[in-house]
This record gives C-alpha cells, structure tokens and sequence, in this order.
C-alpha cells in the first residue's frame, strides 16, 4: 500500500514538472530551464513506471535510453538553426511512430491473452493511437523532406485528390469499426487500419506549399501529443495521458495563434492553394520598376544609421539562413554604445517554425526585452528612424494591407514601410514564400542592402567601427 502510495505522488510530482515546464516554455528567458523540467518529469515518470511493472530484466531498456542520448546530444550539438524546423518534423514523426509501436505492441499483447474482447474503451484507444500515430509519422516525415530540400516545397496536387483523402479516412474509420466489432479479434482490420493510416499522413501534407509549414508543424506537433495521450489510455498510465494531452492542446493553440498571424483558417491552410509557391526561385518575375530600386553600400547604410536614434530590426527566414544573428548582435551594440534604441520586430509566422526567430537571436544572447511582438512593434515604427529587414519578405508586404487581389490580402505584417528609411538585407529581389512581389523594394525611402546577410553586415559593422 505505501509503495502505491509513493509511485502516486511521484506521478503527481511528474505532472507537476510537464506543467510548469510547458508554462516555462512559453518564454524564450525561461524555455532552456522549462525544457529540463519537462526531461526530468519524463525521466520519472519512466523510472516509476518501470518500478510499477516490476521491470526485472532492464538491458534493453537501459541500452535504448543510451542510445537516444547519444544520438539526441548528437543532434543537439551538430543541426545547424537552419535545419531546427525539419528537426522539429523528424521529433513529431518519431512520436507519432512510437504511439504506434506501442499501441499495436499492447493489441497484439491483449488480444494473446483475451483481454480486448471485454475492453471495448481499450480498442477505441487503440484504433485512434494508431490512427493519428500513423498520420503524423508519415506527415512529419513529407514536412520534414519539403523543409530539407529533399522534395519540391511547392504543393502537390493531382485531380481527386481530396476525394481520395476522403476515401482513406473512410476506409480507416470502417477499419476501426471492423476491429471493434470484432472484440480486437480481426488482426486484419488492424493491418489495414495502420497502412492506410500511412498512406493517408503522406496525401494530407504533399498539398501544403512552404509557406504553410510553420502551421504544419504546430499542427503536426498537436496530432503526436494526442496519439501520445491515447496510447497512455491503453496503458492506463498517468503520465502519458497528461503529457501528451499538454502537447496536444498547446500545439493546438499554437496552431490557432499561427493561423491568426496569417489571418487564415486552419481549413484554408489544408485544403486550401496558398503557398503553392516555394521560396526557391519559382514566383513569378518582380513585377515593380527595378528602375526605382535604390541600392546601397555598406558606406551608405553606416552614414544612414550613425545618425538613428531608433532602429527597428525585423528578422526572417533569410537571417537564419545565413547565420546572421550574431553580426546582427554586434551591429545592435554598437548602435546601442551610441546612443540608439534597438528593438527586435517578431511576426509569428517569420522563419519556418513557430517562434524560428526568438531560438535564433536567443542563441545570439539578444535580451528578451527586445523582442517584441507584432501588435506591439508595429505602431513603434513611425517613430523609428530605420526598420531593418534582414532576411525578411512576406510578413512585411504591404500588399497584404492596400492589395484586394493579392493572395496575402488580409494577413496582419509588420508595418516597416511606415519607418522614415526601410533597409533591406536581401540577396535578390526574389519572391518570398507567397511566390509574390513586395512593393517595400520600390519604395522611394527603401534602401536595398544586396548580398549575404552575415557577409554584407559584417562589412557594414567593420565600417561602423572604424569611423
């Protein structure tokens, strides 16, 4: 009764850590000690778990956790910021793909021993585990090779293709009804379930372009969190009920919060056409009068921002791309050392994952203050004497405000055209993600700052410093 009593509380103590760890997490200041909560709350719950089952032989065990430490510090130290939203793919998929394994581990066990023809509420788990595991293993694993640059990041379509998601999704729930009407028996419906469950994750994602991957991901992330939280159901085990029901809803609100910033439904982002067009040199030609375009020197911007008593930095997908972040630090205290105010523009949807920008200049020690959200930047840049785009498009098109038939129309940006001078760090005038042009370039005020992001500043630094 007293070790019950004690593998309870550990449990609560488990829950506890998921907890604050996930309310941690929500501050790129406190994210680093949240993770560790979160690692610690789940080491625990392991261990107690193990200690509940009367676990006797731990070989096996003890060999797999040494090995997924090896291989997570691996990744840790060699995955570059650039590849952290494909990485962040591949973890979702191998949870969907562990809720998987486990879940059909515990019905092949059950139906052994008889066990699932009393346990109605045990098939159901079990079917759904498999279900949403299965979609998200290999829907993560289509994300992640559009994200590497192993397959086209456009959207793949092809005639009656939502009737055929359709028809698999059909043909997996009359699975699940086979299997249950059954009493677990019919191993068959099983098989079929998790097969057509496979082919299904990979048909619902090949139709979402790049510029929809940030939503992707969160989504992704929210369906690995339920498959984790009804294969706890199977188990009957605490801990996996609770922390996959806090990935599921945070990623779910996550997903809310992104399509917000891209001022879209989620059933848009799905079955809808934008971001068809990748960012890989497939838009359309730049529309606008290349004879506008105003280019400039690293000479010119230092004369420029020597005189700004405010600077707005708006950071994206480019920035990260070139490993910019820490010369960007750099250029910011030297501004900072005289007497210019920097801050640190953030739209939600900058980068390729929810919150790309704030891992990148957290890892260039850039001080949270800094960092500030859209609805609150955005009326700051009148006042600024510079905005600073580096690596950034879409989330600063003004289209998207005065352009009725653009296909960004309606998507809050940020308001970098309202600074007195517009800098844009930028290797082209290339189309974002959206595949469309960006007036901002051909604005009499906007400076065009040609060339790779860490390079060109970095020059632009060597000549702040030495006049």
């Amino acid at each position: 009764m007293q070790r019950e009593l004690i593998i309870r509380l550990i449990y609560i103590v488990a829950t506890a850590l998921f907890i604050i760890g996930v309310k941690l997490l929500s501050s790129p200041k406190s994210a680093r000690r949240g993770n560790l909560l979160a690692g610690l709350g789940m080491l625990l719950g392991i261990i107690v778990t193990l200690v509940q089952l009367k676990v006797l032989d731990y070989t096996w065990i003890a060999g797999s956790m040494a090995l997924g430490a090896v291989i997570g510090g691996f990744l840790a130290v060699r995955v570059q910021m650039t590849e952290m939203p494909e990485m962040v793919a591949a973890f979702n998929g191998f949870g969907g793909l562990a809720s998987v394994l486990v879940a059909g581990s515990a019905y092949f066990i059950m139906q052994a021993n008889g066990e699932l023809a009393a346990a109605d509420v045990q098939n159901v788990t079990i079917s759904l585990s498999c279900l949403v595991g299965a979609v998200t293993f290999t829907g993560s694993g289509v994300a992640y090779a559009k994200l590497a640059g192993k397959m086209s990041g456009n959207a793949i379509v092809f005639p009656g293709q939502k009737l055929l998601n359709l028809a698999l999704l059909l043909t997996a729930l009359t699975a699940t009804g086979l299997l249950l009407n059954s009493g677990g028996s019919a191993t068959w419906a099983m098989y079929m379930l998790v097969g057509v469950s496979l082919v299904l994750g990979v048909l619902v994602v090949i139709p979402i372009g790049g510029a929809d991957m940030p939503v992707v991901i969160s989504l992704l992330n929210s369906y690995s969190g339920i498959a984790a939280a009804m294969t706890g159901f199977v188990l009957k085990n605490q801990i996996l009920i609770v922390s996959g029901s806090l990935v599921g809803a945070s990623g779910l609100i996550l997903t809310n919060i992104m399509c917000k910033g891209m001022n879209r439904s989620l059933t848009n982002v799905l079955f809808g056409t934008f971001g068809e067009v990748s960012g890989s040199g497939g838009g359309p030609k730049v529309r606008g009068d290349k004879s506008k375009v105003r280019s400039a020197t690293p000479e010119d911007a230092a004369i420029v921002l020597e005189a700004a008593r405010k600077v707005i930095v708006v950071p994206g997908y480019g920035l990260a791309v070139a490993q910019a972040q820490h010369v960007v630090r750099d250029l910011a205290d030297h501004l900072e050392a005289n007497g210019c105010e920097v801050k640190y523009a953030i739209h939600p949807v900058a980068g390729r994952m929810p919150g790309h920008m704030n891992v990148l200049l957290a890892e260039a020690d850039v001080p949270y203050p800094q960092l500030i959200d859209m609805e609150d930047i955005n009326p700051e840049f009148e006042d600024a004497d510079v905005a600073l785009v580096v690596g950034a498009n879409d989330v600063t098109n003004p289209a998207a405000r005065e352009d009725t038939s653009s296909p960004i129309y309606g998507m809050p940006i940020l308001n970098c055209d309202k600074a007195r001078t517009v800098m844009i760090v930028k290797r082209s005038l290339s189309a974002g993600f959206a595949g469309i042009d960006n007036p901002l370039f051909y604005l009499p005020r906007t400076m065009m700052l040609f060339g790779d992001a860490k390079d060109f500043l970095g020059r632009l630094n060597t000549v702040l410093k030495e006049g």
